[in-house]
């Protein structure tokens, strides 16, 4: 059973992004166009589950499917589209997760959704605050529940995402 962990913001993990875009380019060379840090590990000041979330972005999404066995050797478990169609998601750590990579191809609309999401909780300080206080009384309440902690954020992350999407357009 994984343990939902919430912790206070690390400035280590933008150390930890940078090693892991590292490995990425290697292994995703030469469709790779860009890597980004995404999720809450991305914003400084945002507790979070300590996993850090990458975000390559592709020119051919192919070139992802036949990489799969050199993440396998570098520590990562392919999950398909894990729900999320046009995405390659992977993870390393099994139950004790330290790394989320989210794939996509140029062009994604998931791509800017994701990207708009983190800038508008690195520039909203009141926002990104309320935020890491649900996800700790989340994971205080839920810490053997997973699926009971997302469900609890819910609401209030499609309210944010709905939020950043209008500041990006203002």
């Amino acid at each position: 059973m994984r343990k939902v962990e919430v912790v206070s913001y690390d400035s280590n993990w933008s150390f930890l992004f940078e090693q892991e875009k590292q490995l990425l380019e290697k292994i995703f060379s030469p469709t790779l166009v860009e890597v980004h840090h995404i999720g809450s590990t991305a914003v400084p000041g945002l507790a979070a589950k300590p996993v850090i979330d990458l975000l390559p972005v592709v020119s051919d999404l192919r070139a992802v499917d036949e990489a799969a066995a050199a993440m396998e050797e570098a520590g990562y478990e392919a999950k398909g589209e894990n729900g999320l169609p046009g995405r390659r998601f992977f993870q390393k750590g099994g139950q004790d997760r330290t790394h989320h990579v989210h794939v996509f191809e140029v062009g994604s609309p998931e791509i800017e959704r994701h990207l708009v999401f983190r800038d508008y909780l690195r520039t909203h300080d009141a926002e990104r605050n309320a935020y890491g206080r649900l996800k700790k009384q989340l994971a205080q309440a839920h810490r053997f529940n997973i699926d009971a902690y997302i469900e609890g954020k819910g609401g209030f992350v499609q309210q944010l995402q709905q939020d950043a999407w209008d500041w990006s357009r203002s």
